[in-house]
């Protein structure tokens, strides 16, 4: 094996969260990708009214709490503390569950965590966190058999060992490769379907909620999803430090048993986010308002576009009873 060598799983662990990793750099991932929770404040307004769904199920508990997981730089929960009702906020408790370090200039009831919170009661969301949980790559080789992937520091590639274990396991239910044409490849799972697992039971009581670009098993990429994001472009995956390292999410898969999915466009139509234009009239008899509602309305309509962010998976996962209705209230609209 070529010097500094490493399978995929362990070469991204460390370009994205070790000393000089991606994700610990001053600029936080705003400075390189948008994700919906920079596309418009609707969606830290969904977000806020998921949550009050939450705390009626709840019963309006002494303390709740949010639980932000891959929290970036706090923007989501500084755009929820911003929009939830007094009373609520009173008795609201946000964590923000990030790798760098805190923010200067963050509000002060904001606690800032390196690992999940546990116990805790109410609504943990974790946006675009899992695809960034790193994971191990196989391919077929010329024979068909599934072989791990392996990852020089300057991106370059090379066929390691066959799969075997729990990887062949998790590829044998989730994503088959055995037989597969060669160069056919897959992202295996089981690092997300674990991290989602323990994030889900940090919870007492609640809702946990996973929002990301997703695939499901019938619809499989046959060459795999891993790439890298650079300044608001996309790149090649080099596991060095300059770009983020990225691949879609296998949602069932993490999904389990106790989960729902949904798409982002059915969740947030469900939340009150509607991209419809307003009426004409409004533009005569107020016209500012008319402005301000047709603004609104470009923001909702990017946010549920069935071709864009709308597409994305929700999986919804409630801990206890109380909150066991809220997936399907959600899919209902």
């Amino acid at each position: 094996m070529a010097q500094g060598t490493r399978t995929w799983r362990t070469a991204a662990e460390t370009a994205l969260y070790g000393p000089d990793g991606f994700y610990r750099r001053p600029e936080g991932p705003a400075g390189h990708f948008r994700t919906s929770v920079h596309a418009s404040p609707l969606y830290a307004g969904a977000v806020a009214r998921l949550l009050s769904r939450v705390d009626t199920a709840l019963g309006h508990p002494a303390e709740l709490a949010l639980t932000d997981v891959g929290a970036g730089r706090g923007e989501l929960l500084t755009g929820v503390l911003a929009q939830v009702p007094p009373e609520l906020g009173a008795r609201l408790r946000p964590y923000a569950v990030e790798r760098a370090a805190r923010p200067p200039g963050l509000d002060e009831r904001i606690t800032w965590l390196s690992d999940l919170p546990e116990g805790v009661e109410g609504l943990l969301f974790a946006n675009e966190w899992l695809d960034n949980v790193p994971l191990d790559v196989a391919e077929a080789d010329a024979g068909g058999t599934p072989r791990q992937v392996l990852v020089q520091p300057d991106g370059e590639e090379l066929l390691g060992e066959p799969v075997d274990g729990e990887d062949a396991s998790w590829l044998a239910r989730w994503w088959p490769l055995e037989g597969a044409p060669p160069g056919s490849r897959a992202e295996i799972g089981h690092p997300r379907d674990a991290a989602w697992a323990r994030a889900v039971r940090s919870l007492r009581a609640g809702l946990a909620v996973a929002v990301d670009y997703a695939h499901g098993r019938d619809h499989r990429p046959p060459f795999g999803t891993l790439t890298g994001f650079r300044e608001g472009r996309e790149v090649r995956p080099v596991p060095d430090g300059s770009c983020d390292i990225t691949a879609h999410v296998a949602l069932d898969a993490c999904a389990g048993e106790d989960g729902s999915l949904l798409t982002q466009r059915q969740a947030l139509t469900a939340l009150g986010v509607d991209g419809r234009r307003p009426p004409l009239t409004l533009a005569s008899t107020d016209p500012a308002a008319y402005v301000r509602a047709l603004g609104a309305a470009g923001e909702a309509a990017e946010l549920v576009a069935p071709a864009g962010l709308g597409a994305f998976g929700w999986l919804l996962h409630p801990v206890g009873g109380a909150c066991a209705g809220l997936p399907a209230e959600l899919a209902a609209g």
